[in-house]
């Protein structure tokens, strides 16, 4: 039998498709959000928080009902009368604001919105590496403007901030899917090629046939894909101003030294995209090499109630993100001092030195009840810290300290301000 009754208490874990962002890893997401942050502001983006709770119609209406995302994997509950959904993307939300709070009064051609958010997302899909069912996006939008130029100047500014991340390998991908000029005739000449070679497609293909037989280029059964790579492409049929909008995004890109390779094939996996779509790959994340995408929703606006404004933008999966960052990038920032307190006497001043150290900007620590030297050095090496500052009885009554530089092994005694410029920098120590 237990001896305790903590023996028979449940522990808990984790819900599937999620998991924790420990101490350790954080640093590295710090380093991520605040780099796209400050690279952002360079081109004039501001930042735009939503709810995670949106209106399930929301995302039926914006994202499209023929999608997987709709169709399979959005955690979807009634809340009294109203049925709720947690967003399992954000574009969606983010027109809607811009309709709701009428941003677009202020949105032009010449000087679009530009909006970007960081926060997490919800799908239930099958939890794998780098994908999980509670995952984080950093996205931006450009609202306001059809302008090539809004296309190839965003994607410069994400293969910029890329660059600055130090990842390898990456490749861009383009296509443009037209508009609803040029896309229902392909439509119609897809679904004629399409079907008479319906028994050799999956189920999912078959009913992407009916739904929206577009989609049926996001499908992953290998033996589709050598079929479907014989099928006609958007590319061919391109109405005239479509096609000069392709263009124009290539040869501004080229402009960029931006390399790139075009893909006729490629698809988003939502509805509302027209003419430019984008994917950035890489090879070190085997078969399901996206790292993220976006593209051109000029229709999405206009649908979610607002008037006809243009929209650019993409999102990527921070998770996928860091599985990339090189080791090393987003180390966490050494403790500055450890403080270590001899006795009762030094403990009671290190209270106050610590708090003194905090307020000149350092970062410092010391034990909250007192403990042994050896203990508290050990502590100390443990947290990186690069200084130690031991304060006892007799360093109290001289007003002046120990401070050793553990990466050197060199101590001193210093007064408080010598601490303080020392380990900001100021002067050197020994």
């Amino acid at each position: 039998m237990c001896a305790t009754t903590s023996c028979s208490m449940k522990t808990y874990r984790a819900v599937r498709g999620t998991r924790d962002i420990l101490p350790d890893e954080a640093p590295r997401w710090q380093l991520v959000e605040a780099t796209v942050r400050e690279h952002l502001h360079r081109y004039g983006f501001r930042e735009i928080r939503t709810p995670v709770l949106e209106a399930t119609e929301l995302f039926a209406r914006g994202v499209g009902g023929s999608t997987d995302i709709v169709r399979k994997e959005m955690y979807t509950f009634a809340a009294g009368e109203e049925s709720v959904t947690l967003r399992p993307e954000n574009t969606a939300s983010v027109v809607r604001a811009f309709v709701e709070h009428s941003l677009h009064r202020t949105a032009t051609q010449e000087y679009p919105e530009r909006l970007y958010y960081i926060g997490p997302m919800f799908r239930h899909e099958r939890p794998q590496k780098g994908r999980q069912r509670q995952f984080h996006q950093i996205g931006v939008e450009v609202l306001g403007s059809a302008a090539p130029l809004a296309d190839a100047e965003t994607l410069q500014m994400l293969w910029s901030w890329l660059g600055r991340l130090q990842i390898a390998g990456l490749q861009l991908v383009l296509n443009s899917v037209g508009d609803e000029t040029c896309r229902p005739a392909f439509r119609e000449a897809l679904r004629a090629w399409l079907a008479p070679r319906l028994p050799q497609l999956c189920a999912d293909c078959n009913r992407r046939y009916a739904e929206n037989p577009l989609r049926v280029f996001d499908c992953k059964v290998e033996a589709d894909r050598a079929l479907l790579a014989e099928a006609p492409t958007l590319l061919d049929l391109l109405c005239g101003p479509c096609r000069a909008h392709f263009q124009a995004v290539q040869d501004l890109l080229r402009g960029f030294d931006l390399p790139f390779a075009v893909d006729a094939r490629m698809v988003r996996g939502l509805d509302y995209y027209q003419r430019t779509v984008f994917e950035v790959t890489s090879s070190a994340l085997g078969a399901q090499n996206a790292v993220l995408g976006g593209g051109r929703y000029d229709g999405l606006v206009e649908e979610l109630g607002g008037p006809a404004v243009p929209g650019f933008g993409f999102a990527l999966g921070i998770e996928r993100l860091l599985l990339l960052l090189p080791e090393g990038q987003g180390a966490a920032p050494p403790l500055d001092v450890a403080v270590i307190a001899l006795g009762p006497e030094g403990f009671a001043a290190a209270i106050g030195l610590t708090r003194r150290l905090r307020e000149g900007g350092v970062s410092a620590l010391m034990p909250l009840a007192e403990r042994p030297l050896g203990a508290q050095i050990k502590r100390a090496e443990r947290q990186g810290a690069r200084f130690a500052l031991f304060v006892g009885k007799d360093e109290v009554a001289e007003g002046r300290y120990g401070l050793k530089d553990l990466q050197t092994g060199e101590q001193r005694p210093a007064a408080f301000e010598e601490v303080l410029g020392a380990v900001t920098g100021r002067i050197h120590v020994g």
